[in-house]
């Protein structure tokens, strides 16, 4: 895949993950407008997730079914479009519910996205180009912020909308034009049948354990970036929308420090980096909790949560991806689930604790989101496994490293198509 359909692929997933999360640094005037009451902003953000969830479940396993994943991607981000319209001209909270709602439904293109580039991908390479991909969902999350408070100051929170509904609909076109249709068989299964293997793979101890760190991981990843403009915007600081948007950049410079997580997987090192930067995300949070005494630490606090954030993510992709290589779409659709679930609770659980144990409150709660994460992967480590003799990123990688192989004895990649 080249660097143009790979940055393509990257803007798509940005552009789509930000209408769920634009709202993280508005949500005071946003809910001051909307007519709703602080305690209760936090759903602003949670319905989007609920609508992402509903749509990994009912959407996300269409990209096993139909042939021309190219086409999906295009039709999602121009739905997205019309649910971001919805909310930028709002007059009432449940119309701006409603919007939020669709555009998260819709929003699982970034998972059809993923499935893409994985199957496009030579498997040497697949962990590079998942990672890259991938780099453009904390991209959008965290660079809507420092554009959303831009905006929200200069034109108000609906023009933030308005914006993204735009690049929505722009990158549909895109998509149509500068991707090729992938090469794969005629119709593998259908709806009912992709929807149901969906349901089977939570059984399986791989996309179990690996959705319960991401349960954990992006619950505490919701609970600093949901609640971090309600202290910002109160004493001592009273910093505005647009001055609280500029800590997306610390977030930024964390999850790109995190790009090489897609090498290190290809290398066969995913478990022991996600055992690591879990650890990194527990000892971010002392940092973070230092909110009411130091801007300096929190920003230290933000580098290290968005790396490990990234550096897990990443991972836990790969390790999928490898494993069900036939099935991308529904095995990466599992897994967001959890992701899902995850955030919406650390939106909705974060503004609710602030307002009863202020910051410190937030804080523990965020903190012990992510000693969880760590349980899970310390647990699964330890357990052992009644079907292999090797962790799943070391099988994977060998994996990969024998279907390239055969790949280039046979003079062809027939088994990994590759973007022309």
């Amino acid at each position: 895949m080249d660097v143009w359909r790979r940055l393509l692929l990257t803007v798509v997933c940005g552009v789509a993950v930000a209408g769920i999360y634009a709202a993280q640094p508005v949500l005071e005037p946003m809910g001051r407008d909307l007519g709703l009451s602080a305690a209760h902003t936090g759903w602003i953000v949670a319905t989007g997730q609920c609508g992402y969830l509903a749509g990994l479940v009912l959407l996300v396993p269409l990209g096993d079914v139909v042939v021309n994943r190219r086409r999906l991607i295009a039709v999602h981000l121009a739905i997205t479009a019309a649910g971001l319209i919805l909310t930028a001209s709002a007059s009432a909270a449940w119309m701006a519910v409603a919007g939020l709602a669709a555009a998260g439904l819709f929003a699982v293109v970034v998972q059809i996205t993923v499935a893409y580039a994985a199957s496009v991908s030579p498997p040497a390479e697949r962990g590079r180009n998942i990672g890259v991909v991938t780099s453009g969902v904390v991209v959008g999350i965290l660079g809507a912020r420092v554009v959303t408070g831009t905006l929200a100051d200069m034109w108000g929170w609906r023009s933030i909308y308005a914006v993204l509904a735009v690049l929505s609909l722009a990158l549909a076109t895109l998509v149509l034009v500068a991707l090729p249709p992938e090469e794969r068989p005629s119709r593998p299964a259908g709806y009912g049948q992709a929807v149901a293997s969906l349901g089977g793979l939570f059984g399986q101890r791989l996309v179990l354990t690996r959705g319960l760190i991401a349960f954990f991981l992006f619950a505490s990843f919701g609970t600093l970036w949901s609640g971090l403009s309600l202290p910002l915007t109160d004493v001592p600081w009273k910093l505005s929308e647009s001055q609280i948007g500029l800590f997306g950049i610390a977030g930024l410079a964390g999850a790109l420090g995190a790009a090489r997580a897609g090498r290190w997987a290809d290398a066969g090192r995913a478990t022991p980096v996600a055992g690591l930067a879990l650890t990194l995300l527990v000892l971010s949070w002392a940092a973070i909790a230092q909110l009411p005494w130091t801007l300096w630490l929190l920003i230290v606090g933000i580098v290290l949560l968005d790396f490990a954030v990234q550096a897990v993510h990443v991972s836990n992709q790969h390790h999928l991806t490898a494993a069900h290589p036939d099935r991308t779409s529904s095995a990466i659709g599992s897994y967001m689930v959890f992701y899902s679930l995850g955030s919406a609770l650390g939106a909705a659980a974060t503004t609710a604790i602030f307002t009863t144990h202020g910051w410190a409150g937030s804080s523990i709660l965020g903190a012990g989101f992510a000693v969880c994460a760590l349980a899970v992967w310390a647990a699964d480590r330890r357990l052992p496994r009644a079907s292999e003799n090797v962790r799943p990123d070391e099988a994977g990688t060998r994996q990969a490293r024998e279907e390239t192989r055969r790949a280039d004895q046979a003079g062809q990649g027939a088994n990994n198509p590759r973007v022309p």
